[in-house]
C-alpha cells in the first residue's frame, strides 16, 4: 500500500512516519473531502477555520489555517505541494506559523482496498518534521502521530456518515 510517495528520506534531525485508515466509504467521496485544500476543516477537528492567502487550491496555493485553543500554536501557513486527482495524491508543506513544526511535509494518498468489497478506501498519510531544539524524536512523532491520527479518524466518521446518505 505505501507508494513511491512515502519513501521520504529523513535527516538526522528529522522523523517521521506513516499512518493508514481504512474507511467505509467509496474512493470518490474520501478524495472529495481531502482534496479541497481550502476547507481542512470539513474534517480536521484541529482546525477551526482557512482563509486562502494565494491561489484557488490549485498547486502553489497557500492557506492559511487558524487552530483551535488548547493547541500549542494558533496559525499555520501551508503550502499545496501537489494534487493529483488521478493518482489521488495530495501533499503540502508547513510554510510558517506560531508553532514548532518546521520543514513538515505531509503526504496523502487514497488507495481502493482491493480485499474489501463495498467500496472500501485506504488512506495512507505519511510526514516528515524537524526535531524541535530540546524536543526528542519520539516527543515529537507522538504528537504529530496524535494529530494525524485524529483527523484521520475524525474524516472516516464523517466519510462513512455521507456514504450512508448517498449510498
Amino acid at each position: 500500500m505505501r507508494s513511491r510517495y512515502h519513501n521520504h528520506v529523513l535527516s538526522p534531525s528529522q522523523c517521521g512516519a506513516s499512518l493508514v485508515q481504512t474507511i467505509d466509504a467509496p474512493l470518490p467521496l474520501v478524495w472529495s473531502m481531502i482534496r479541497r485544500f481550502d476547507k481542512p476543516q470539513a474534517y480536521k477537528q484541529f482546525v477551526r477555520s482557512c482563509t486562502m492567502r494565494a491561489g484557488n487550491g490549485c498547486i502553489g496555493s497557500v492557506r492559511e489555517v487558524m487552530l483551535i485553543s488548547g493547541l500549542p500554536a494558533e496559525t499555520s501557513i501551508e503550502r499545496l505541494e501537489k494534487l493529483d486527482d488521478d493518482m489521488h495524491v495530495m501533499i503540502f508543506s508547513i510554510i510558517g506559523g506560531d508553532h514548532r513544526l518546521m520543514n513538515y511535509r505531509s503526504t496523502t494518498t487514497l488507495h481502493v482496498d482491493e480485499e474489501a468489497k463495498g467500496g472500501k478506501t485506504v488512506v495512507v498519510e505519511s510526514y516528515v518534521v524537524d526535531v524541535p531544539e530540546g524536543n526528542s524524536k519520539e516527543d515529537t512523532c507522538s504528537f504529530t502521530e496524535t494529530i494525524i491520527g485524529c483527523n484521520l479518524r475524525s474524516l472516516a466518521r464523517i466519510s462513512e456518515k455521507m456514504a450512508c446518505s448517498y449510498y
